[in-house]
């Protein structure tokens, strides 16, 4: 089940919705707001399970499996399984054997369960590869089963693996309530797709939340602007997209390679900060604040700012719990240059089990090594466009590589891309993907990737409070009768176009 689905939007959404702010009235009413709380995170744990079941069936059980694991891991590093009070552990304290092993437990069977469920079948094909370019065919692996990989595991298992590590560092108190931990790791508006959400960021929510109509507005208005990223953008823009990505290399022009990228580029924007945006939203109408998982990357001037608001949550899991501990910039030059490269060839191979990725991962490692060597000096004495240029070209042929199935392919769309492409008529061709719906969709996701909301909302603000005994209040007023206006709209649009069975693909599924 996703979030952009007639089943999900009008079904599963407003009875889960329904029942959850039943169960939570006496909280908001001040009547045993602690008992009722529990009872409405046993509701929401419960109700997870099942859209996870949804989707995936009988997978469920690694979820169940990998969340008993860690919170018994986290009771073992606190001392909580020995029936002893847990306090949080002190930052800098040495930590015993059984809690080193508590540690060591958690971590590897989450990377047990992700490196068998997604990368086994990887393993055995370049294995095969290997044995087959050696000679070796009677070492071939014929009859091995194939495995399924399940819907979000690279999140779920990452965000239920930073609460154990929290918990031993001394960042966080481990908790003795498995109904709130286990809500917290299978809670369905991020579980299948991020944003990766740290129990210490949600722990206070879980035990002290309330939920205002405020914060529930605020919560629908954030679900139906990722709602229409997702379905008037994202999806209008993955016809053109997918379609150039299946053309035979030999049809490939110049004109139609970089409609492919423009269109790719656009569409893993505004699907995935569309996700995000409808997990945000959720999360707020059922009381909980999520952080923010991007911050407009594609304004970026440099590579190394492209990862600062590209996916937040999990360039900050990689930077906090794997380059940190590798030793991050403290080990001298060259090892920092070691520790970025191998963080983003582990960021590449956890995007998907594919050498396109592994090489995707090296090849934005290695941009961020040139960039420390002086690339982001030279370029500080550059226009701003010039900087902004070069980040979305090195972004678009990173996006390149991510997209393409295999490297072959991904070295013709370079080809193409630098003016060498198939011959033809281009134009014809070009028309074909070209539509009208395709041009304002590009055109919208051009704008809408600046902070341009963001911007207005602020200069509006200024005037406002400029203006409070005059026109500010009445200004205000028309604005937020706009916005709501905006939103109907939008919300309207976009449930016309899904009714109507429009290619609705999530690209971030695959992870």
């Amino acid at each position: 089940m996703v979030f952009s689905s007639v089943t999900f939007a009008f079904l599963f959404l407003p009875l889960v919705l329904a029942i959850y702010h039943l169960i939570f009235l006496p909280v908001t009413l001040g009547w045993r707001p602690r008992l009722f709380r529990r009872m409405a995170n046993l509701f929401l744990l419960f109700t997870s399970l099942a859209f996870y079941f949804a989707g995936e069936q009988f997978l469920v059980w690694i979820v169940i499996t990998s969340t008993l694991i860690d919170y018994i891991c986290g009771l073992i590093i606190s001392g909580g399984i020995f029936g002893k009070k847990i306090e949080k552990l002190p930052v800098e304290g040495k930590r015993t054997r059984l809690q080193k092993l508590g540690l060591i437990g958690s971590i590897c069977s989450n990377l047990a369960f992700l490196g068998f469920f997604k990368y086994f079948n990887f393993g055995i094909a370049n294995y095969n590869r290997i044995v087959g370019i050696l000679g070796l065919d009677s070492l071939l692996w014929h009859d091995v089963m194939y495995i399924a990989l399940p819907l979000g595991i690279s999140f779920y298992t990452f965000q239920s693996m930073s609460y154990t590590i929290d918990v031993y560092k001394g960042h966080v108190k481990a908790t003795k309530n498995i109904i709130d931990f286990a809500c917290y790791v299978t809670m369905f508006p991020q579980l299948v797709a991020g944003p990766i959400v740290r129990y210490r960021d949600v722990a206070q929510q879980l035990v002290t939340r309330v939920i205002s109509r405020a914060e529930f507005a605020s919560g629908v208005n954030r679900f139906m602007i990722g709602f229409a990223k997702k379905i008037l953008v994202a999806n209008t823009v993955s016809v053109p997209a997918d379609a150039i990505f299946a053309l035979p290399l030999h049809e490939l022009t110049t004109g139609l390679a970089w409609l492919g990228v423009l269109s790719y580029t656009v569409q893993i924007y505004f699907d995935f900060s569309g996700y995000s945006d409808m997990a945000i939203g959720l999360g707020r109408m059922f009381g909980f604040e999520f952080l923010e998982n991007f911050k407009h990357p594609y304004i970026s001037r440099s590579i190394k700012e492209f990862w600062r608001r590209w996916h937040v949550s999990l360039s900050f899991w990689f930077r906090d719990y794997l380059y940190i501990s590798l030793g991050g910039s403290k080990r001298g030059t060259g090892w920092t240059y070691i520790n970025l490269v191998t963080v983003f060839f582990l960021c590449g191979l956890w995007h998907g089990a594919s050498w396109t990725f592994v090489i995707w991962g090296f090849y934005h490692g290695a941009f961020l090594v040139v960039e420390r060597l002086g690339l982001l000096t030279l370029l500080g004495k550059c226009n701003r466009s010039v900087q902004h240029i070069y980040t979305m070209i090195v972004v678009m042929g990173g996006w390149v590589l991510f997209r393409s199935e295999t490297f072959p392919q991904s070295m013709a769309f370079f080809k193409a891309m630098a003016g060498f492409g198939a011959s033809g008529p281009n134009t014809l061709k070009l028309a074909h993907h070209l539509t009208n719906q395709v041009q304002l969709a590009l055109i919208a996701g051009a704008v809408f990737s600046i902070p341009i909301a963001p911007w207005f909302t602020r200069k509006l603000g200024e005037f406002v409070q400029a203006n409070r005994d005059g026109s500010g209040h009445t200004v205000e007023l028309a604005f937020q009768f706009a916005r709501v206006v905006g939103i109907a709209i939008i919300a309207i649009l976009s449930t016309l176009y899904l009714a109507s069975g429009t290619y609705n693909p999530f690209i971030y599924f695959r992870f």
